[in-house]
């Protein structure tokens, strides 16, 4: 009994500070917010056509880089269609490519529901995982949540990366 309660003693204050360094993240101009589970987790604008903002931790892409993006489809489009769509266009280039999801995803349920498909790969010699969530906002419109780690980094963020799609929310 000693032993439970000093382990609980420990545990409570450890999940306390963890939740507590979590923080939400929304700008003016975004009509989405989602909740940064560390401080590691960084936003950073990139501009090509047009403004887009990227998470990275820990100032390094291979550590852990998510991209953010708004999809509109045809009507009735599921989320297999879109990561078929992306499989084909980008990800089947990949070199080492390996989708670990069968292609069918599994279900996900946050603020949003949606599907997640996960895939590996190698980039510059190094084994790196992709874990993409498709989340869908009404018949014509998703949210696509982009995740790449370093493949020992997964068992470490895995579990930041769902927090951070399950906190996705519209403001």
């Amino acid at each position: 009994m000693r032993r439970i309660l000093i382990s609980l003693l420990l545990t409570i204050p450890l999940s306390l500070t963890v939740t507590g360094q979590s923080r939400t993240f929304t700008s003016a101009g975004l009509e989405y917010a989602l909740d940064l589970p560390s401080p590691s987790w960084q936003a950073e604008s990139r501009v090509d056509v047009h403004e887009h903002l990227e998470f990275i931790y820990d100032k390094d892409n291979s550590n852990g880089y998510l991209r953010l993006r708004k999809k509109f489809v045809a009507p009735g489009s599921t989320p297999q269609d879109l990561f078929r769509h992306d499989e084909t266009w980008d990800l089947l280039g990949l070199p080492g490519y390996v989708v670990c999801s069968d292609g069918i995803g599994a279900t996900f349920e946050g603020h949003l529901k949606g599907t997640m498909f996960s895939y590996e790969y190698v980039n510059k010699g190094r084994s790196m995982d992709g874990r993409i969530y498709y989340l869908q906002m009404d018949n014509r419109t998703f949210y696509i949540l982009h995740f790449t780690v370093r493949s020992d980094k997964l068992q470490t963020l895995r579990g930041e990366m769902e927090s951070m799609a399950r906190s996705f929310r519209l403001k």
